[in-house]
């Protein structure tokens, strides 16, 4: 019964998937190295379910970077005879990232005939966006679940210095069509299915923290009892010295390259260290396949469903070149429905670097005496290292000190628990 008002909200919209491919319609992308760095890769890994992490990477060249991907499919033999040219492409995206990835996806998406992206956005929003009349600016929903969503990504963005997805991207152009859920909808379903942001967010934690916990394989890199002081060090608590010592027992001593937050930490750039370490957060914390939870779900599964429909639709049409424009945590549920509902498999796949991290340009300018200094006593530190190295010593001069006092208000407890217990049943004894 939703899923047939979803439909009837948007009449015109079913209507308006009509093909706009012609002989020069696509526009070569390849002018847009200019912008966002695009990289070629293998499409293999997505035959498979896959989970978010997959649809995201993080590299390390000459400074660090992280990518989203952008994958085609094709029809699989033999329906790519009855379907040749027909392309769908499932265009992962990172909602806060710098200004030119924005633009070079807003230039990639100007040589599909069809665009189909995601805002949950009330009806009226999307009624004055098809008006004729000129059109306001498309603006997402007002619920409070998405507002708070929303705000802590803006404050995530300032934080961060990046850009937000819904500042950069003009949703106007012709061949962009809305292919997700209503807001009206969206709350319907929540409510009939007792969900909420918070009860989707602590059942896919759940399943992130039962992976996590979980002993990992050894690595072939590190050995059996390596691999074991890397899982002890995620799941135990422990001082910040434990943690510190763990990491460079298991770090490979040759290639410290694969730690450049460190290097910017050293370097007191907060800004980049924090990218470096979400991006590296991004691409391996949620590795684990929750296709069960997505499916299910009205945040996931639903707003899929209305984005399949909205695909079936654009086919009908007859566009032969379609983008779905959708965040990352979508990508693997329309990836398996791309696989099992279209008969379609991935053929290629472009990274789009998302956040290309750069430590910024520190000068080494310092006062004399102390270049003074530093030369009689062959300090190799800049004054910026030398900053950081008092501030991270204090800080684990500090953690200690909590710890000490947590063990030490512990084992006051427990030897006071010890001491009535002896006593109480000394006193029984005589009695």
């Amino acid at each position: 019964m939703l899923h047939s008002s979803l439909a009837i909200t948007s009449p015109k919209l079913i209507c308006s998937f009509q093909s706009t491919s012609t002989s020069d319609s696509y526009r070569p992308c390849r002018r847009l190295r200019l912008s966002a760095k695009i990289d070629d890769g293998s499409a293999d890994q997505f035959l498979q379910n896959n989970s978010i992490a997959d649809f995201m990477r993080f590299k390390r060249d000459n400074h660090a970077q992280l990518q989203t991907a952008l994958l085609t499919y094709r029809k699989k033999f033999p329906w790519s005879l009855l379907q040749p040219f027909l392309r769908v492409d499932l265009v992962s995206t990172i909602h806060i990232a710098d200004k030119e990835y924005f633009t070079t996806l807003q230039k990639e998406l100007e040589g599909y005939d069809c665009v189909l992206y995601e805002m949950v956005a009330s009806r009226e929003s999307l009624e004055n966006r098809r008006s004729p009349e000129p059109r306001k600016k498309l603006k997402s929903s007002n619920s409070r679940g998405f507002n708070i969503i929303g705000c802590i990504q803006r404050q995530m963005a300032k934080l961060l210095k990046l850009d937000f997805q819904l500042d950069c991207l003009d949703y106007q152009a012709d061949n962009w069509y809305h292919a997700d859920l209503d807001l009206e909808t969206f709350k319907l379903l929540q409510l009939e299915k007792g969900e909420s942001f918070f009860t989707f967010a602590r059942d896919m934690t759940l399943r992130s923290t039962k992976a996590m916990v979980q002993p990992a394989l050894p690595r072939e890199d590190l050995g059996p009892w390596r691999s074991k002081l890397l899982w002890a060090a995620r799941v135990v608590p422990m001082p910040l010295v434990g943690l510190l010592i763990i990491g460079g027992v298991c770090s490979d001593i040759g290639n410290q390259a694969e730690y450049p937050e460190v290097e910017a930490l050293s370097r007191l750039d907060f800004g980049a260290a924090m990218k470096v370490f979400l991006a590296k957060r991004l691409t391996s914390e949620f590795a684990q396949v929750t296709a069960d939870v997505e499916e299910t779900s009205v945040i996931i599964g639903e707003r899929n469903r209305a984005a399949t429909e909205a695909l079936r639709r654009a086919i009908d049409g007859g566009n032969k070149k379609i983008a779905i424009l959708y965040g990352g945590g979508h990508m693997p549920d329309l990836g398996r429905r791309m696989r099992e509902e279209f008969e379609l498999v991935p053929s290629q796949v472009q990274w789009i670097t998302a956040w290309s991290i750069e430590n910024r340009n520190l000068t080494s300018s310092s006062l004399p005496f102390l270049k003074k200094l530093a030369e009689i006593f062959q300090w190799p530190l800049n004054r910026y290292q030398t900053l950081a190295l008092l501030i991270f010593s204090s800080l684990l001069a500090l953690d200690l000190w909590f710890w000490e006092l947590f063990f030490g208000t512990t084992v006051n407890w427990v030897s006071n628990v010890a001491s009535d217990l002896i006593h109480y049943v000394d006193n029984n004894q005589f009695m």
